[in-house]
């Protein structure tokens, strides 16, 4: 398995990662319809979905590898009087009880790293998941671009490549995956909503280097 290696956000210089996601909005009431209450933002960045998800009165846990956006993300806790309970760890081995949260987002996070890696990470995910818990996940497209044309050597496995074309992910594991590769990783989940492949254009209307999957599934 490939050592997690920390976006360095030190280099950001682009305020989207401080806006919650447009799914965040809609998951944050989906989920307090169903009476969730514990929240895992795992690998929550700068913080933008625990800080969201705290003022919409949920019970906030968030972790990332990467203590500059920890730290981050505690001031901006601090200044917005909300507590949010932050741990630096890897997402392979995370610091909770067993069934410890009703809901997570893994937002950009559990593809950066190899094929043992996500497997083990997506199993620690299902054991702090209570049953009939949910996930939102995103996940990168084998018919992404980026993939397609990766270098072979930067390849580390069938589905893993290095990146090297942003100051932030560099040398950062990517994994790609298609609709197979979920129906085998998916196994103690349950998918509750359309298997969509998401692909993302600049103003110019040509195609970026990623495509995405975004999966809501729930713990069988």
């Amino acid at each position: 398995m490939v050592e997690s290696k920390a976006w360095d956000w030190s280099k950001n210089e682009s305020n989207k990662w401080l806006n919650p996601s447009l799914e965040s909005c809609y998951l944050a009431e989906s989920w307090k319809s169903k009476g969730f209450k514990k929240f895992l933002d795992l690998g929550c960045g700068l913080g933008r979905h625990s800080i969201y998800f705290a003022q919409k009165g949920y019970e906030v846990s968030s972790v990332d590898l990467s203590d500059y956006g920890i730290n981050h993300l505690k001031n901006w806790a601090d200044k917005e009087k909300l507590n949010i309970t932050t741990y630096v760890c890897d997402m392979d081995h995370l610091p909770f009880n067993d069934s410890a949260f009703d809901c997570i987002i893994a937002y950009n996070v559990i593809y950066h790293t190899d094929i043992e890696g996500f497997i083990k990470s997506l199993h620690e995910i299902s054991r702090v998941l209570k049953d009939k818990g949910e996930l939102f996940i995103t996940l990168l497209s084998k018919n992404s671009l980026a993939y397609q044309n990766a270098d072979k050597n930067k390849h580390i496995d069938g589905n893993t490549i290095l990146r090297d074309e942003d100051d932030t992910e560099r040398n950062v594991p990517h994994l790609y995956i298609d609709i197979n590769d979920i129906k085998k990783f998916f196994v103690e989940f349950n998918l509750i909503n359309d298997t969509v492949e998401q692909i993302n254009y600049d103003i110019e209307g040509n195609e970026r280097m990623s495509r995405h999957f975004n999966l809501i599934v729930r713990k069988k």
